[in-house]
């Protein structure tokens, strides 16, 4: 990962009116490919600067780590758009931007001045990222979209955990994947209107803009994939399975005698390696497993064999005894751990960066390797307002204003 080349989407200009994690997911992806991110935060700043502990920095500098995660290479301004000046800067900027991103709930930007008209009057060529909670149109499309609460009634957390029987219930995933996906999928949609927009100006002259409407709660429908396509073949609500796996037998987790390892057998030509590997080969010519799907409707005979087998020998012996039999197994690591692993230290994963003001606030490194235009962390997460007066000179106003503006 090299900041010295530009990226991909160096010279395009992104203006960022979004908030929380979804749409700064978004733009923090945009910006790793090289798009200048103009991040607009009202006066008080991003809500998730003060969603700590665990904080960074002193003061009033102080910022939680939270914030931290997803806004890097982008230049924060701080406008007030509920003033004439604050709408004015806004209006500049869009003229001049090439994607605008925002989360407000439906009918605010307009109420703002900044319906869909008045951004194509602004400027044509415009791409409009909208991000809503659950959607542009029918019942509920005023609610305000939370992640937890869309993981709840998008079905996701009907199916993640254990069993009623085991304990469990419904529980959400570790991470607010609802929002990540709901960023993933305006990041695809933006790249993906760039390139017509490309084509477009190619064939007929000019460019043009589109808006794009993403909703949490259609991105969480969309990743629930094999789940929700089980759902319409059968019928039937999917069941919570905690680690086990609704399709694949085995493909979950096993306890050993000093921890848990889990296990994918994710192909037929795996299961009798697997069966060797274990010292149990007489289950690959056993009528009940003989293929994934046998075994998936064995299932609760074929875990209690392999389960006994399991506790038996420990983690460190059993995952080098399933590697060395080309079985795909792993350990169950804590976040701190996986980013020590000697792949993920290889691979650079955890990127070392230091704020000016805040110190250290490592970064996630992108999860995209580009060979020729690769993306990079460029900047670390700004200060509200750090970069307040430079984008107001590149926008023409003259200084004694832009110190007005700035102070507010």
């Amino acid at each position: 990962m090299s900041a010295d080349r530009p990226g991909p989407l160096a010279g395009l200009t992104v203006v960022d009116c979004s908030t929380v994690l979804a749409g700064p997911f978004c733009t923090m992806l945009l910006g790793d490919l090289g798009a200048d991110v103009i991040k607009v935060e009202p006066p008080e700043g991003d809500a998730t600067r003060g969603w700590g502990p665990p904080w960074v920095g002193d003061g009033d500098a102080r910022t939680a780590s939270y914030y931290l995660a997803v806004n890097r290479n982008k230049r924060s301004i701080r406008l007030d758009l509920h003033s004439d000046e604050g709408r004015a800067v806004l209006r500049r900027l869009v003229e001049r931007g090439d994607v605008l991103v925002e989360n407000f709930r439906r009918g605010t930007f307009e109420r703002l001045g900044f319906g869909d008209q008045e951004l194509r009057a602004l400027n044509a060529g415009l791409v409009h990222l909208a991000i809503g909670g659950y959607g542009p149109t029918g019942p509920d499309a005023d609610r305000p979209g939370y992640d937890f609460v869309v993981q709840a009634a998008g079905g996701l957390m009907s199916i993640t955990g254990f069993p009623d029987d085991a304990g469990g219930g419904p529980t959400k995933v570790g991470v607010a994947i609802s929002d990540v996906v709901t960023g993933l999928f305006g990041a695809v949609s933006v790249l993906a209107s760039l390139v017509e927009r490309a084509a477009a100006a190619a064939a007929d002259g000019y460019a043009r803009g589109q808006r794009i409407d993403v909703s949490i709660l259609e991105s969480t429908l969309a990743v629930l994939v094999n789940q929700a396509q089980n759902a319409f073949v059968t019928g039937r609500r999917p069941a919570r399975r905690g680690n086990a796996h609704p399709n694949i037998v085995p493909y979950e987790t096993f306890e050993t005698t000093d921890g848990e390892i889990a296990v994918a057998v994710g192909s037929e030509r795996q299961w009798p390696r697997f069966c060797d590997a274990l010292g149990l080969g007489e289950l690959a010519g056993d009528a009940r497993f003989a293929t994934n799907g046998d075994r998936v409707d064995h299932r609760d005979e074929l875990r209690p064999i392999l389960s006994e087998r399991f506790r038996g020998r420990s983690t460190r012996e059993w995952l080098a005894t399933l590697d060395a039999a080309d079985v795909p197994a792993g350990p169950i690591n804590d976040v701190l751990a996986a980013f020590e692993t000697p792949q993920a230290r290889a691979l650079g994963l955890r990127v070392a960066m230091r704020h000016p003001v805040l110190g250290a606030v490592d970064q996630v490194a992108p999860a995209f390797r580009l060979s020729r235009t690769p993306a990079a962390i460029r900047t670390p997460p700004p200060l509200p307002g750090e970069q307040s007066r430079d984008i107001l000179e590149e926008l023409g106003y003259p200084g004694d204003e832009i110190e007005r503006l700035v102070r507010g």
